[in-house]
């Protein structure tokens, strides 16, 4: 018994037998054994479709039945996202009331799955190679001649696989696979809404009075009456909305989000002699104007007015307009000046806007830079 042995401890034990817990310490040899003995392999089983056509057979149209699951799914999947009223209500055992919709396209999905990964483990245990190779351990890089045949070997997988064999598990396997992306295209298409079209650059302001002309007046928000010049002075500003928008039943919400002005009236001259200046004081109205109440950052409102500075300010991100120079851009994160509505007086004396917008308004988006 060795001197680092406790008293009442077992021997050390010998060979590969095992180490007991409560055996104390246990002094090693420190060596390993020069060669591993080899386990080797067990005897390799034929599989019945290894043996038997006809099993082979039977086992690709399994396989195929699977595939052609998962194309199933995937076309209910579609047929829901498309047709089905995501409103509609149906009672489901154990989990009770829920949309019709959400239940097709899950149960449609699940099938898409369910039938190309299934089909895809049953066509590797009973069609694919099923032969045991032992390869002896090499060098990371591969001989030159093994790195040459490697297209060669992957042609060669490619026929062991059995596709170019039987073109029924090649069709359906490559229509599972091919349909099971439109699900995600679907839903991607699909989700973002209808094509904005020119809502972007048109407001309510392009709109006609009696089909006649786009001259509408100006009205107060939300008393929804007409203005003259008269009623606006130096320091006042106006919330305004073009002629008939307060009226509507649908979509005035939208409509007001695009169409919003402020009026004010400035000194005339108060405005820079430069061209943006000039410009500004031009569409306006005896030193009247108005501008797109929309900031060109995010859409906030700009509704702060400083009259001794002149400048417009949009209290979400800070961006300061200077209104006698154009509304130009003095500070903040907007992209772009307000557009101005240029504005005149009709018959009855009131404020009109004399065009509409002639830039879209709010913030940039890809056609407008």
């Amino acid at each position: 018994m060795s001197e680092h042995t406790p008293t009442g401890a077992q021997p050390e034990p010998s060979g590969s037998e095992p180490v007991r817990l409560d055996q104390g310490h246990v002094q090693g040899t420190g060596g390993v054994p020069e060669q591993f003995t080899n386990p080797g392999l067990p005897p390799h089983v034929l599989r019945n479709a290894d043996l038997d056509e006809r099993a082979a057979k039977r086992a690709e149209r399994q396989v195929a039945l699977l595939f052609l699951v998962s194309i199933l799914g995937t076309v209910l999947f579609i047929v829901a996202y498309l047709l089905v009223d995501t409103s509609t209500q149906v009672w489901v055992p154990i989990t009770g009331d829920m949309r019709l919709s959400n239940l097709l396209l899950g149960l449609g999905l699940s099938l898409s799955l369910l039938g190309i990964g299934l089909g895809a483990v049953h066509w590797a245990k009973t069609l694919m190679p099923d032969t045991e190779l032992v390869e002896m351990r090499h060098p990371m890089r591969s001989k030159e001649e093994d790195r040459r045949d490697f297209v060669t070997t992957m042609v060669e997988g490619g026929e062991s696989s059995q596709l170019t064999r039987r073109p029924l598990l090649k069709a359906t396997f490559g229509g599972a696979m091919g349909l099971f992306a439109l699900p995600l295209l679907v839903q991607l298409v699909g989700s973002l809404g209808p094509l904005p079209r020119n809502d972007l650059s048109v407001t309510y302001w392009d709109e006609s009075v009696n089909g006649e002309s786009n001259q509408l007046r100006l009205m107060r928000d939300p008393e929804n009456t007409p203005i003259k010049p008269a009623d606006v002075t130096i320091g006042s500003v106006f919330h305004i909305q073009p002629e008939g928008l307060l009226d509507l039943h649908e979509g005035k919400l939208d409509e007001m989000s695009k169409a919003s002005v402020l009026l004010m009236r400035l000194d005339p001259k108060d405005f820079q002699e430069t061209e943006q200046g000039r410009k500004a004081r031009s569409w306006g109205y005896e030193g009247i104007v108005a501008y797109s109440k929309v900031c060109t950052h995010v859409g906030c409102p700009v509704g702060l007015y400083e009259q001794t500075t002149h400048h417009l300010l949009c209290p979400c991100h800070q961006s300061t307009f200077d209104v006698t120079n154009d509304c130009e851009i003095v500070f903040g994160p907007a992209g772009h000046p307000l557009p101005q509505l240029k504005i005149t007086v009709d018959s009855d004396g009131y404020l009109i806007a004399d065009q509409p917008f002639q830039e879209p308004v709010g913030p940039s988006f890809w056609e407008r830079g």
